[in-house]
């Protein structure tokens, strides 16, 4: 197939999404597809532009201007919807920001040309965290109690009690989250938040077991478990080598394993998502999930945890991409929340 490989932008996460993108890329092309690659901040790259970015086996940080998602697309990518009109199938390799948050799913939705991963309305959910939490519970899979800021202490304490976890209610990869065990520091870690976005959410820190569960296809992969340096899996630890232990298939019982998958179902179906997805939950002393939230377009780079979970079913990272994005080629399939 003649795929195109749409990376970068200009969200906080756009090294990795370089990372994931230049690496799906590698993948595509080892797969047997024709794949032009495009950073949606410059335009299409060329062979040498790919190779530049790549220095010594590591993605090259690169500045995007800084002009608002439409206007980009506007001004740094002229003509390149006439440069998509021979493509079969776009593959998504945004993290973040208008990537990953049902913007540029609108806009690709009227070219008409396939895309990788959820719909532009579902994108949008999982992203809103507030809007998530309520439709997973609506559908019977337990998330831990929130409050939106503005909060004060007292509300916390007595609604949620401390520890509790503040981030912005609409980004990924950790940006901007903080775990607050001293009532003291609340507002700081609030106004940490909200120099990531417009709203924050306060949840309340559920102790235990960090778990994950790929969705590819409406199938469940392997359940996987992580197990930071640090007391969070944040930012860092994602995405340094050394800085988690990931652990695939989780050791879990038939019984658990079971239970957290059907879960995962469940979250994917409530929020209608597609292709390949990613749910995160927390699992408790006691053996109590709790979903913490659903990210529609997976890192794809060599730490990262789908192509992992992947790998513990047999995919190798070329089928892995290949099979996401036949999935996008043989068009949506009916969202159905799992039993």
């Amino acid at each position: 197939m003649r795929v195109t490989v749409l990376m970068g932008g200009t969200s906080s996460e756009r090294d990795v999404s370089l990372a994931s993108g230049l690496r799906v890329a590698g993948a595509l092309r080892a797969a047997g597809h024709e794949v032009r690659v495009v950073d949606t901040a410059r335009g299409t790259l060329t062979a040498a532009d790919e190779q530049l970015m790549l220095e010594g086996g590591r993605v090259v940080k690169t500045v995007p201007p800084d002009v608002q998602a439409l206007v980009r697309l506007n001004r740094a990518l002229p003509g390149t919807l006439d440069h998509l009109a021979d493509t079969e199938v776009i593959f998504l390799a945004l993290h973040g920001g208008t990537g990953e948050d049902g913007t540029i799913q609108a806009l690709l939705d009227l070219t008409g040309i396939p895309y990788t991963g959820s719909g532009h309305l579902a994108s949008a959910l999982a992203m809103d965290k507030d809007l998530a939490k309520h439709l997973f519970r609506a559908a019977g899979v337990p998330t831990a109690d929130w409050l939106m800021a503005p909060a004060t202490v007292e509300e916390v304490q007595g609604r949620l009690g401390f520890p509790v976890i503040v981030k912005p209610s609409k980004q990924g990869s950790t940006v901007g989250l903080s775990l607050v065990k001293d009532p003291a520091e609340l507002q700081a870690a609030i106004d940490e938040a909200f120099r990531h976005d417009d709203e924050v959410m306060l949840e309340a820190f559920v102790p235990g077991r960090e778990l994950t569960v790929g969705i590819l296809g409406g199938e469940a992969l392997p359940v996987g478990e992580i197990i930071p340096v640090k007391e969070l899996y944040d930012y860092e630890c994602k995405y340094t080598p050394g800085m988690a232990q990931e652990i695939f298939p989780a050791d879990l019982t038939p019984e658990q394993t079971a239970e957290v998958q059907r879960l995962a179902k469940r979250a994917f179906g409530a929020l209608k998502l597609g292709g390949c997805a990613r749910i995160d939950f927390r699992m408790t002393p006691s053996g109590d999930f709790f979903c913490l939230e659903a990210n529609t377009l997976p890192g794809m780079t060599e730490t990262s945890l789908i192509p992992q979970a992947a790998a513990a079913a047999g995919i190798s990272f070329p089928a892995l991409c290949d099979r996401i994005a036949r999935l996008a080629a043989a068009g949506p399939t009916p969202a159905r929340t799992s039993t």
